[in-house]
Order: structure tokens, then sequence, then C-alpha cells
């Protein structure tokens, strides 16, 4: 890791800024986030600050020959599925409402205002430092399942496609994915001509969003 961009630094973005920085003492950080004030307390030697949208400066900063390592998405919307719908624009992918019969197919779901639904294997709030055992709940100390990326991935919900990016644990209770995901799952999205839905998750928890190719 040589270069993390930090999209979104309100509460866990400035806690993985503030433990990755300590670990990871040669790396920079690009840190993005529309608040001034937010990035105030991140100022240092090893960091970019820039005050702008996080799906508005991945768009306009990520391409194929300049990339960084790592993107941590910490703002409160999917990153992922917001960049591929700002990337291709309303003429070709269209966000759609997921059905309701998805509920009953994934633990612990919540209805975001947006649309998204959020998932869980927890029905309590995690401890912000988790290390994400690859088997057990750190709380429980009870076997997992199964991933959430890999439930979310074997979905079958007619006639939605499921997409999943995988969220990989960078440090305690941080998460984040490389974009090489993203380009990847941009390439898919292109191949789809119809519903899709478009996840994000690690072991534990996810977002899932409705999107349609046009």
């Amino acid at each position: 890791m040589k270069e993390i961009w930090i999209i979104g630094v309100g509460h866990f973005g400035t806690i993985a800024f503030q433990r990755l920085s300590q670990d990871l003492k040669d790396r920079h950080f690009i840190l993005v986030d529309p608040i001034k004030k937010n990035l105030l307390s991140c100022k240092g030697s090893r960091t970019t600050l820039r005050i702008s949208d996080g799906v508005e400066f991945l768009e306009s900063s990520i391409e194929k020959g300049r990339q960084p390592d790592w993107i941590i998405p910490a703002l409160p919307v999917h990153l992922a599925a917001e960049w591929i719908l700002l990337h291709l624009g309303p003429k070709r992918l269209r966000r759609v409402p997921m059905p309701a019969e998805l509920e009953a197919l994934v633990p612990n779901p919540v209805r975001g205002p947006e649309g998204n639904l959020y998932v869980s294997h927890a029905d309590f709030r995690c401890p912000a430092d988790c290390d994400e055992p690859r088997d057990i709940c750190t709380v429980t100390q009870e076997r997992r399942q199964q991933n959430m990326f890999e439930l979310l991935a074997d979905l079958d919900i007619e006639p939605f496609k499921p997409l999943t990016i995988r969220s990989h644990q960078l440090g305690p209770g941080i998460g984040g994915y490389r974009p090489e995901q993203l380009f990847e799952t941009l390439t898919h999205v292109n191949q789809i001509r119809g519903s899709i839905a478009l996840s994000t998750a690690c072991r534990c928890h996810g977002v899932i969003t409705g999107l349609e190719r046009i």
C-alpha cells in the first residue's frame, strides 16, 4: 500500500485514517470530504486534503492508468453504486427498488431512505475494532455460516443479476477495495441488460442497491 484514498472523513473515515497512518508510516493518504472542518482534523505531511463530494471526486480522479492501492468508502452512501450510476449516466443506468421478497433471503435487513438494503449477520452493534475473524464472530464466538460477500453473490431473486464487490479488511474495523474491483464490476454492468443487485460486502455486513441497465 503506497497510496490510500479515504472517501468520507466523518467518524469512521477519521478512525480509518488515524489507525492506518499510525501503522503505515510510509503511506500517503488522500482524504476526501465536502466539509473542510472534517479534513483539517487529519492534516499532516502525508496527507492530501480534497474538499469535494466523494462520488464526484471518484469519477473525476480514478483512471485506469492512475489508481490508489486501496479505496476506503466511509461516507453515508453506497459509493460503488453511486459511482457507476454517475459514470454511465441516466440514459444507460438507473436506480430501481429491490423487491420485498429479498428481505426474506438476507439476515437482519434494513431499508435505507435512498432505497438501499443494508444487511448484517449481527443483530447488535459491532465493536469498532473488530478484526473480522475468518470463521467466527468476535462478539458471540459463534461460527459464521457464510461470508456475507458470498451470500450476496449467490442471491437468486429474478430478474436481478447479483454483482458483489468484496470489501477487504485493511485494519481493525476498516474495510476497502482495490480500484480494479470497481472497473471489473463496471465491465460486468456494461454486459448486462436488465436488473442488477449490486452489493458491497465484507464477511459480516453489506449494502445492496437495485439498478437497471437501459
